[in-house]
């Protein structure tokens, strides 16, 4: 009892500590996990091929072995605060703890180095204090555009201390002390410094990402950043203000009452669409969108992410919760940043008090704010929107009228396509009166159409269906109207079960038998059931002794009918690979679907979905007939008899485990059990 309170102490630190860890540090253990092979202290690197950027690994990323959509090659370095020692394996020894201005050679930001000698801060960062500084690496000075970098060392004493103040916070702050949305007072004037600690282990400083973390000094802490930061003084909704290339979104959003907003706290992402983007736009539209404040509320929103994300804080696509309440999928590839899979991000990183700007060059317009015309181009619903309009449909579809579109994907249509007047009375059909949505439809609930129809709604455990059609993709909720992809072409019922019967020449025996056997009646009176219809053909495959006996006994008739109907009403739609359905007389019927065709009994349905208003028809070139009771399955069946088989043929085994048994059941451990219970 006493080791089992010892084992669960110790579990329940483990878990503390694992779940006490920031982001950084969990990726950081995984990278230790992974360099562990190669000695003490060595943590594995991913490195992105054919650049100089290198990542802690993390789990995903070490299987994947891409970044970004690149790929990247491993590497084993040692971990922060350690160092290699001649003729020993790993990196055993710790770092030599030293001021930070030696520090900073350490770690190999010697151009910092250099210019705080330059700027005089040299004495400052190797006296007493307990400072945090964010020291650029070498790269990141080199990356500085000419024009700036010339304007800091042209002033050393004011210009490039100020920067270098602006790096440094006047306390020790260790990796685990930069939480995500955390900002610091800087040493240039008090402007804060902003952290953010993304899940994915990465740390940023004003969108700069710490590539060498945690370095400790005598006199503070040392983490190596990408870039060089400057200090932040305004918020996003004055970066828009005063930049001309975002003229038209700076209008859009005083139009959508959004630069209050903007203008307050918090943590936004804002992609915003230059003037160039809006143009790209048909006027017709724009104009729609523009006049229209819900849609553009919407839409502007759609351009703007509840969280704040620098580029460097993106690994890989992540789908992204927006203002409007739908999500974009963010990503990346190589350096580009994408959004929706697509590269058209062409400025990064304009950094603001309450946010971060990216710059693009297409408009986002989110469903919300696109008719059914727009909802549908591009989609697998081109052939139904050119129906549509072919119909003379088209002021529905581009209207403000509250309507559900059903859109047939392209490959429901066969055969001719030709606009005659029953096909524009069936497109018209597929029109539902009142914006839907597929989440609040319910079984037996009636949808009346704009051609006057009453559609029926069949809720099935793998399927929602509106008649024979099932929706095939998620809802489409646009400005005024959803749009439905469904997997067929409706097909509104057009009678009774009888009157479907009888308006096929295929069944015409069927129709023979049902009234000689006095069923029309029930096949014409309201309900819902499903009628399993033998064609001519099947009738004529049967033995005309046979044939002629059943027919010739109205009652063995009614009964071998009442085999082919289900008191329940089922299109193909709602068939799995294992459905059961209770008949009228007889055993239930087993329905299974293969290569897309149904099958009941393992008879092929040859025509399925046949609509009446009280049930619906499947054709069958067969007769159904019972199956033998209790069929196992092959591999089922092959399982007993393997069984069997190894029972026969290790009988003297099966004897020798039994003498086994019996001398544990004797054995002293067994009776002292027995003693316990």
């Amino acid at each position: 009892m006493k080791h089992l309170t010892l084992l669960a102490l110790a579990l329940t630190l483990i878990v503390s500590i694992c779940v006490a860890k920031s982001p950084y540090q969990s990726v950081l253990q995984h990278s230790r996990i992974r360099g562990r092979p190669h000695g003490p202290n060595v943590c594995a690197m991913q490195k992105i091929q054919g650049t100089d950027k290198k990542y802690f690994t993390n789990c995903k990323q070490w299987y994947h072995r891409k970044i970004c959509g690149k790929p990247t090659v491993i590497s084993y370095e040692c971990c922060p605060g350690y160092e290699k020692v001649q003729g020993e394996k790993g990196c055993p020894a710790a770092l030599p703890l030293v001021n930070i201005y030696n520090t900073l050679g350490v770690v190999g930001a010697t151009t910092t180095q250099m210019y705080s000698d330059r700027a005089q801060l040299r004495g400052e960062i190797e006296g007493p204090g307990s400072f945090t500084f964010f020291a650029p690496s070498n790269e990141a000075w080199a990356a500085l555009p000419t024009e700036i970098l010339d304007a800091l060392v042209s002033n050393v004493n004011i210009e490039l201390l100020n920067a270098l103040h602006y790096h440094m916070v006047n306390k020790r702050l260790t990796s685990d002390d930069l939480k995500h949305g955390a900002a610091f007072s800087s040493m240039y004037q008090d402007f804060d410094v902003h952290i953010h600690h993304y899940s994915n282990g990465i740390i940023t400083v004003n969108c700069a990402r710490l590539v060498k973390t945690d370095q400790h000094a005598t006199n503070g802490i040392v983490h190596v950043v990408d870039r060089v930061i400057t200090a932040i003084t305004q918020d996003v909704g004055s970066l828009l203000d005063i930049d001309d290339d975002l003229e038209t979104l700076r209008t859009a959003v005083a139009a959508a009452g959004l630069t209050t907003m903007l203008e307050n706290e918090g943590h936004y992402t804002i992609f915003a669409p230059t003037n160039e983007a809006f143009e790209k736009i048909p006027p017709d539209t724009l104009t729609r969108i523009l006049g229209d404040p819900v849609a553009l509320k919407d839409m502007l929103n759609y351009h703007i992410l509840k969280n704040m994300h620098c580029s460097e804080s993106i690994v890989s696509g992540t789908p992204l919760e927006t203002l409007q309440g739908t999500t974009l999928e963010v990503g990346c590839d190589g350096d580009e940043m994408t959004l929706n899979g697509k590269a058209i991000i062409q400025s990064k990183d304009k950094l603001g008090t309450n946010g971060v700007v990216h710059y693009i060059n297409e408009l986002l317009i989110p469903d919300s704010a696109k008719t059914l015309m727009e909802l549908a181009e591009g989609s697998t619903v081109t052939t139904a929107t050119k129906m549509f309009v072919d119909a003379g449909l088209s002021t529905h579809l581009s209207g403000s009228e509250a309507i559900t579109m059903l859109a047939p994907q392209n490959d429901a249509f066969k055969g001719s396509l030709t606009m005659t007047g029953e096909m524009k009375k069936l497109m018209r059909n597929h029109l539902i009166k009142d914006k839907l949505s597929s989440k609040g439809l319910y079984h037996g609930q009636e949808l009346e159409t704009l051609g006057g129809l009453k559609l029926r709604v069949f809720v099935y455990r793998n399927n929602l269906c509106i008649e024979n059609a099932c929706i095939a993709a998620h809802d489409k909720t646009g400005r005024f109207a959803t749009m439905l992809t469904v997997d067929k072409v409706l097909a509104p019922p057009m009678g009774t079960v009888m009157d479907v019967l009888k308006a096929d020449n295929r069944f015409s025996t069927l129709v023979g038998a049902i009234q000689k056997a006095g069923l029309t009646e029930l096949l014409n009176k309201p309900g819902a059931s499903t009628v399993f219809a033998p064609t001519n053909a099947a009738f004529q495959a049967m033995p005309s002794a046979e044939l002629n006996k059943l027919m010739g006994n109205s009652q063995q008739l009614a009964s071998f009918l009442k085999q082919h109907m289900a008191e329940e009403l089922l299109v193909s739609g709602g068939v799995t690979s294992h459905t059961r359905v209770k008949v009228m007389q007889g055993e239930r019927l087993e329905l299974g679907l293969r290569n897309q065709t149904m099958y009941v009994n393992r008879v092929p349905v040859v025509d399925a979905d046949l609509m009446a208003t009280n049930g619906v028809v499947h054709a069958l070139n067969a007769i159904i007939k019972p199956l033998p009771p209790k069929v196992q399955s092959d591999q089922a069946a092959g399982s007993v008899v393997m069984t069997r088989t190894a029972a026969v043929r290790s009988g003297t085994r099966v004897l020798r485990n039994d003498d086994l048994f019996q001398k544990v059941m004797k054995s002293r451990s067994s009776r002292t059990i027995t003693r316990v219970q």
